[in-house]
């Protein structure tokens, strides 16, 4: 970890970012906001997972967003690629070792909520690890047993909150479900969600948060809303329905976040 640490350290020039973000599904135009961006190619980075996924550019984008040093990590491995509940460990340690101390995380999600339509963002809250995996399975010592009662950070939350205010952009709040993915829920699982109290649901970013909170990284998170859940309206959902619609709340959230990192984070 250390060597790989190093090595992004020195593509930086004596940046010292303590804030990164990491991009989701359809998301990774968010980068554009970065000023003067260091890019370097997850396959030049040993150890960081390079994505399959349509959507998901697999770089490390470090600058600045608004006035705060950021690191992005624009492409994320997924659950359901190889089976691997911890596919994103080794960059989240690396991000612990660079010296990053707050994690936003993003993704696109499907909403379970006929008063959140398609192009919405939602601030997520809470969530339900529906899949039942775990990415501290296998993990030694009592590290492991990490507390998740205030998981998604409330001063970080509070910042998410009011610079979509300052925005004049609605931010909806919510619970996250993750499903494994890869294929789509059912209209019985969305009614099934709604149900247990799920306001969105999506394939990813639980497994992200548990780790982030193991390496004691400050977390907070927003969906893009892409779609209705699965029996909703009628259509059929598709990947390429994801990719369509995440710009245009992708440009609400960056919006949201170039505001919220302006102040300190």
């Amino acid at each position: 970890m250390r060597d790989v640490a190093d090595l992004i350290i020195d593509r930086l020039n004596g940046l010292m970012p303590r804030c990164a973000v990491v991009l989701g599904s359809g998301l990774g135009s968010l980068v554009e906001n970065v000023t003067e961006p260091v890019r370097i190619s997850y396959r030049d980075l040993p150890g960081f997972p390079v994505s399959g996924v349509t959507g998901h550019a697999g770089e490390l984008v470090a600058g600045h967003l608004g006035r705060e040093p950021v690191i992005m990590l624009s492409g994320r491995a997924h659950y359901y690629e190889k089976g691997d509940a911890k596919a994103m460990r080794f960059p989240l340690e690396v991000l612990k070792g660079l010296g990053v101390q707050s994690l936003i995380l993003t993704n696109s999600a499907g909403s379970v909520r006929p008063d959140m339509p398609p192009g919405s963002v939602m601030q997520i809250t809470d969530h339900i690890n529906y899949s039942g995996m775990n990415p501290l399975i296998g993990e030694e010592g009592d590290t492991r047993f990490v507390g998740m009662t205030s998981a998604y950070d409330a001063e970080l939350a509070t910042a998410m909150r009011n610079a979509a205010i300052r925005c004049g952009i609605p931010l909806f709040t919510g619970v996250y479900m993750w499903f494994s993915g890869p294929s789509f829920e059912t209209p019985a699982e969305i009614r099934m969600a709604r149900m247990l109290g799920a306001d969105a649901v999506g394939m990813s970013t639980v497994p992200e948060v548990i780790m982030a909170r193991y390496f004691g990284l400050r977390v907070t998170a927003a969906s893009v809303i892409t779609n209705f859940g699965a029996g909703m309206t009628g259509s059929e959902l598709s990947h390429e329905e994801t990719k369509d619609m995440a710009p245009i709340g992708g440009r609400r959230l960056a919006a949201i976040l170039q505001d919220m990192l302006s102040e300190k984070t």
